[in-house]
């Protein structure tokens, strides 16, 4: 049975669809206008573009990468092993957050570390990484998860912090048990924090892989930026840094899409 919406309520749903549309169209509009205005500064003169690169330029540079079998070999290095630093300190952060709400005194023991980990530049334990763990893709990835796991877990712990006092009480004054509370209320309650978790995650997980193929890599997208930086051939470089963009919008797309499902499920 299809439900009937008054003309008032029709002509909101118009307005939103009309407005979301024209924000799309706009979003789209000004990054062609910004790779058109690139491209004409630098064919005019007025940069050049041995420094600057351009768009044709780098179109140039990806169609070599992708006929030589270069662009797919090195965006799938690097999106491996992103894809791993992400489920790693995702899966890790949210266990550690889980135990130290569940054990308060280890919070309060553990919390203050937490925070000076997390202050503290993870790229000053890149040499330690390569000597403990060995070059190659593991450090690559180990160099990922030190970037995301603490503020994994700070993030995920305040969020079971965060939920209400008055409903845990209500639990309990129903004689809920305490694995009851915790997953029928505090997992469900923290559901939205732990989405917005992940959308950072995205961000982090390629930082920090990109990060550790700077320090170490033979292989990657961020080979190719230290490589093309070398040679000095930056269209080398800018091509890289658009395929990273486009593959960190690809994944925060996903996360951004099962955040809306799971929004349209919870709303039925």
């Amino acid at each position: 049975m299809k439900q009937a919406f008054s003309p008032s309520h029709k002509k909101f749903l118009q307005k939103i669809r009309r407005n979301t549309f024209f924000t799309h169209f706009f979003r789209i509009l000004l990054l062609i206008l910004l790779f058109l205005l690139w491209e004409i500064i630098a064919n005019s003169g007025l940069v050049d573009p041995f420094i600057t690169s351009s768009p044709s330029r780098i179109i140039n540079a990806l169609s070599e990468l992708f006929s030589s079998g270069n662009l797919i070999y090195h965006s799938f290095i690097t999106l491996y092993e992103t894809l791993l630093a992400f489920l790693i300190s995702t899966i890790i952060g949210f266990l550690l957050a889980l135990l130290l709400y569940i054990i308060p005194s280890l919070r309060k023991i553990i919390e203050p570390y937490l925070v000076v980990l997390n202050s503290l530049p993870k790229v000053a334990l890149g040499p330690l990484i390569i000597v403990w763990i060995g070059a190659g893709t593991k450090a690559i990835i180990a160099m990922g998860v030190l970037i995301c796991v603490i503020v994994t877990t700070i993030s995920i712990l305040n969020g079971f912090l965060e939920v209400s006092e008055e409903k845990i009480l209500l639990f309990k004054t129903l004689g809920a048990k305490h694995y009851q509370i915790l997953f029928r209320l505090i997992l469900p309650a923290s559901l939205p924090n732990i989405i917005s978790v992940l959308k950072i995650n995205v961000g982090l997980a390629w930082v920090g892989v990109i990060m550790g193929e700077y320090l170490n890599s033979s292989a990657g997208l961020g080979y190719l930026i230290v490589y093309g930086g070398q040679i000095f051939k930056l269209d080398l470089v800018m091509a890289s840094i658009l395929v990273l963009c486009l593959l960190a919008s690809i994944m925060y797309f996903i996360i951004a899409g099962i955040e809306l499902l799971i929004n349209r499920k919870r709303n039925k």
